[in-house]
């Protein structure tokens, strides 16, 4: 599954690379070369990124339908008190 970016967020990041790049390396970077090192990063460390994310949703909801029989419970017959 290949990691799609819309073209505003895209933008933000190249723009975020270049500045990174400016302030931490001391070296400008055109935005060929931040295009071309967001793409390594998309293809290379994204899917890590989005497997994990993944596992975590999957936890998450897991933990809340464990708990659906607590939450979601109503004593039945107890019109009659006992």
């Amino acid at each position: 599954m290949t990691i799609k970016l819309n073209k505003d967020v895209e933008q933000r990041l190249l723009s975020s690379i270049q500045r990174y790049c400016a302030e931490n390396m001391d070296e400008e970077v055109g935005e060929l070369k931040a295009r071309l090192l967001l793409d390594y990063c998309l293809r290379e460390i994204g899917p890590s990124v989005y497997n994990q994310a993944i596992l975590d949703a999957q936890s998450a909801m897991q933990e809340r339908i464990a708990d659906i029989e607590t939450v979601c419970y109503e004593t039945e017959f107890s019109y009659w008190k006992k």
